[in-house]
């Protein structure tokens, strides 16, 4: 079975006023298409560094990345900003740890759950949102059609994760 994703070699520093931060050393993993994968350390251990910096998301003149990443045959390392946006959604997606940071404080949850299925599929704006409320009802969230309409400040830490997740398998990433 092939990879969908490899990283070989990844490592992330930061540079910082006291110096260069090694955030992760050497990191390797092959993850076979159909596969769920979970990260797990303890706190402060890189997971979610070396995760974004997988999907593209580290930016900035202070990180330095060495290693490879390719994903379903791109090696993303060398592409463009754009390029790697333009992979989110039905290539891939992530279920960020906290969702009150990762969820718009200012939009409904309809309107940021439906936008990944407008924009990546090309649904109507009606569709996105009975897809969208079928998602949530997909991750149990009770009284969906209510919930599309309230701010992420209005839903439990628990429920917003669920919104999170129905975020991420919106568009049925690869990964």
């Amino acid at each position: 079975m092939s990879s969908l994703l490899s990283v070989k070699q990844m490592s992330i520093n930061f540079d910082t006023p006291r110096g260069s931060l090694e955030a992760v050393r050497g990191v390797d993993i092959e993850i076979p298409a159909g596969m769920s994968v979970g990260v797990v350390g303890e706190s402060g251990s890189g997971k979610t560094v070396m995760c974004r910096a997988a999907m593209g998301l580290l930016q900035g003149s202070n990180v330095k990345r060495s290693g490879t990443v390719v994903f379903d045959g791109h090696e993303l390392t060398s592409m463009t900003k754009e390029q790697v946006r333009d992979l989110f959604g039905s290539g891939m997606a992530m279920i960020f740890q906290d969702p009150m940071t990762a969820l718009n404080p200012v939009r409904r949850i309809g309107s940021q759950l439906s936008e990944g299925l407008r924009v990546r599929l090309g649904m109507s704006k009606a569709d996105a949102l009975a897809r969208s409320k079928e998602l949530l009802e997909l991750v149990r969230i009770p009284n969906a059609a209510a919930v599309l309409k309230s701010f992420p400040y209005q839903l439990s830490g628990g429920m917003r994760q669920r919104v999170m997740i129905a975020i991420a398998i919106a568009c049925n990433p690869k990964l």
